[in-house]
């Protein structure tokens, strides 16, 4: 089962580390910050940066919920587990786990939750052709595309809402050898 806690946004890290270190062996399965790849321009040239997805969140793997949250009882200066009853707290729905896998690497290991980076080529008429990564299952829900930026925008239903993410592309030579790197489509 998979849970989300809120944590102050820019302590994520540090979280991780805490909860891991506090938390008794066995009852935690995976705590990690689902991350993603962009690609920038700064200094006059491309670089690939990793960015949380989901700022401000930290996302728990246990079939122990009720020890997990005894435990994380102990450790100062959490915010809050979302879906919290009286007793413990709920798990994420399957839907939403369902959008996480979506973004996985392709390594299985969900510790390493990351969206990598999407291929994607400009076609006649300026339609955006997914070539792979996470936006090759996701095409009906991409809201807009900034070639420019190289991101796409992504509507999601998770954690009760629709949400807009954004995710990183990277344009290849198109059919008759234009490179698209320069071009904006909305």
């Amino acid at each position: 089962m998979w849970y989300v806690m809120q944590v102050v946004s820019g302590q994520e890290e540090r979280t991780v580390i805490l909860v891991e270190s506090m938390i008794s062996e066995g009852i935690l399965e995976s705590c990690f910050i689902p991350t993603r790849r962009l690609r920038k321009k700064f200094q006059g040239a491309w670089h690939e940066v990793t960015e949380k997805l989901f700022p401000g969140y930290v996302f728990l793997i246990t079939e122990q919920p009720r020890l997990l949250y005894e435990e994380l009882k102990r450790i100062p200066r959490l915010t809050r587990m979302l879906g919290q009853c009286e007793e413990y707290f709920v798990p994420l729905p399957e839907a939403d786990v369902r959008v996480m896998e979506k973004f996985q690497d392709g390594t299985g290991e969900i510790s390493v939750l990351e969206a990598e980076i999407s291929r994607v080529e400009v076609e006649e008429g300026k339609q955006i052709k997914i070539l792979s990564g996470p936006l090759k299952n996701l095409e009906g829900q991409i809201k807009k595309v900034n070639l420019h930026k190289r991101t796409a925008a992504v509507e999601v239903e998770f954690m009760g809402s629709k949400t807009v993410i954004y995710l990183g592309i990277e344009m290849v030579t198109d059919n008759k050898g234009v490179n698209n790197d320069e071009q904006f489509f909305e």
